[in-house]
């Protein structure tokens, strides 16, 4: 008798559980489309992020769909438009997916030192000769994209500390599209100085450069580490799990191809510094447009 009575209160209780978790799980999609910016090509970007994103699916419950735009702007109007349900941005990035997006920073990149930031870098090709900005002079320069925070926004306003205009300073200014291809062109001598930073230039460290090929001639203050953000009219027990989700990762296999030690909760306030600078450089903009 007393076992029966234990089985229907096991029964019962499961049946609850069942109840608040199919409740809990209301309004969630069958898919979530999950965008990243282009910080390298397609398919390097997918093999760093597919460990997590089977992490994700597994800890979730649901297909997620990683997709690698063409463009940080193709990731912002992704998410803008319901398209997009989670991304991962730059520090600018963010900041204009939180306005335009309605974006909401969950957990932030912690890098392999432990802190949860990066540099960035201005670099050339080991052997050129081109050892400082000033001799970069007259040569070709490439920004990655202009909503990259370390690849076009920091050294934008550092050239401007410097009282240098790119596009007189340099002989040709381009934007590859991505750190990888500017790390590349460099290596190449297709381009002669390029910014970039220090993660995604450890990223292809060994498999497509090596440090030698490189003479890193400017290094900035550290950056607000790259979150990972959700729309905000997605439910918020489906944005807890995905930011529960980030914070249990723990392959080392999978956080040594990212290049991260993992994730720690974020604070939109992290990005405070990099408003300042998206206005100081709209501000710099304006005062060149009137001259």
């Amino acid at each position: 008798m007393k076992r029966s009575v234990i089985t229907v209160m096991m029964l019962i209780t499961l049946s609850t559980l069942s109840a608040v978790s199919a409740l809990a799980r209301q309004g969630w999609p069958e898919t979530l489309t999950y965008g990243v910016i282009p910080v390298a090509s397609s398919r390097n970007m997918s093999d760093s992020f597919g460990g997590l994103v089977q992490h994700l699916e597994k800890e979730l419950g649901l297909k997620v769909k990683l997709q690698v735009a063409g463009d940080y702007a193709g990731v912002i109007t992704g998410m803008q438009h319901g398209h997009i349900d989670l991304a991962y941005l730059g520090p600018k990035s963010y900041c204009e997916a939180a306005v335009r997006a309605g974006a909401e920073a969950l957990v932030v990149e912690v890098g392999q030192s432990g802190v949860a930031g990066y540099h960035g870098y201005i670099i050339t090709k080991a052997g050129s000769g081109l050892k400082s900005l000033e001799d970069l002079k007259g040569k070709k320069w490439a920004f990655t994209d202009p909503h990259s925070t370390s690849g076009t926004l920091v050294p934008t306003v550092y050239f401007n500390e410097m009282n240098i205009n790119p596009e007189n300073y340099f002989s040709k200014v381009v934007y590859s599209g991505s750190h990888e291809a500017s790390i590349l062109s460099v290596k190449a001598g297709k381009i002669d100085g390029a910014s970039t930073n220090d993660l995604d230039f450890e990223r292809g460290l060994g498999s497509h450069w090596k440090k030698d090929d490189f003479n890193i001639v400017w290094t900035s203050d550290l950056i607000p580490g790259s979150p990972m953000a959700a729309r905000k009219d997605l439910p918020e027990s489906l944005k807890k799990a995905i930011q529960d989700a980030f914070l249990s990762y723990k392959d080392k296999n999978g956080l040594k191809k990212l290049k991260i030690s993992g994730f720690q909760k974020a604070d939109d306030g992290l990005y405070d510094g990099i408003r300042q600078l998206i206005a100081l450089k709209k501000a710099l903009k304006k005062k060149v447009a009137k001259n």
